[in-house]
């Protein structure tokens, strides 16, 4: 495992004022803003910023995955819903508004694991999808072909909003699943997994802590490579506070217990490794 402050003195890691130049609502309480910024140099999939507010009374900056890093054009995508004081700030931003950001942050998803492999699934539970975005698209970059990658959407309902969805479809397969069945599986996306008997090489994962366990037990009973992505409150992002961990099979080189930082020897981990 990392150094406990290997990130802090990261060269990789930017903070910055970046400015707004693209913010839209995609679905229930879902929304898309894109920033100007250099932390899109060096970003990779799976990892996150920390972003901060403009209250004074607010000083803890908030964890968001990054959805799309453009090197090219120098922007970065974050995708979220917004639930809290930050995320509602944030989605209530206009173009031309700038926000203090830290990242990139933490160890993302080993493209490496999925070269050779002939089907490889994403699993993206409400808004742990974003990040998979990313992943789908460094994973066409690489050369693997669309026809060996499948994205498995999980949504509340068609009517609350199938953000990214099409976004997903043009870069590879997508099946949906939604907890009322308005439109693809009805139920998670472990029972879109098992309605089709699929049988995946490698699985990505990112969402909710019950998605995360099912996939998890799931890749174990069927001996599948997986790697799944946490979310957890943060208050530094840099593995210094020591307030985002999890138990783990390996012992961490800084408290010398089976516990990882999320913000650091995470977000995403081997799902064997792992305790949930």
């Amino acid at each position: 495992m990392a150094d406990s402050f290997s990130f802090c003195y990261s060269r990789d890691m930017i903070n910055e004022k970046a400015r707004i130049i693209k913010s839209e609502r995609l679905a229930d309480q879902v929304f898309s803003t894109v920033f100007e910024s250099r932390v899109a140099e060096t970003a990779y999939p799976g990892q996150f910023v920390m972003v901060g507010t403009k209250s004074d009374s607010r000083l803890l900056r908030r964890p968001i995955s990054i959805c799309e890093a453009d090197r090219e054009k120098g922007t970065i995508r974050l995708v979220y819903r917004a639930v809290g004081y930050g995320t509602k700030e944030l989605s209530q931003a206009e173009n031309g508004d700038s926000f203090d950001i830290l990242g990139p942050l933490g160890n993302g998803f080993p493209l490496d694991e999925a070269q050779d492999k002939k089907q490889i699934i994403l699993t993206g539970g409400g808004i742990g999808a974003p990040p998979l975005l990313q992943l789908a698209r460094a994973l066409r970059r690489t050369g693997i072909g669309k026809e060996s990658v499948t994205a498995i959407l999980g949504y509340r309902s068609m009517k609350s909003g199938l953000f990214l969805n099409e976004e997903f479809a043009a870069e590879v397969n997508v099946i949906l699943a939604t907890d009322d069945g308005s439109i693809g599986t009805r139920g998670t996306v472990m029972d879109a997994i098992k309605e089709r008997d699929l049988k995946p090489d490698i699985i990505y994962a990112c969402g909710p802590l019950p998605m995360l366990k099912a996939v998890r037990d799931f890749a174990a009973d069927s001996f599948i490579p997986a790697f799944i992505s946490l979310e957890e409150k943060m208050a530094c992002g840099m593995g210094v506070c020591l307030g985002c961990m999890v138990k783990t099979s390996k012992k961490d080189s800084h408290s010398r217990v089976n516990n990882a930082r999320i913000c650091t020897e995470g977000p995403v981990f081997n799902a064997e490794e792992v305790v949930l």
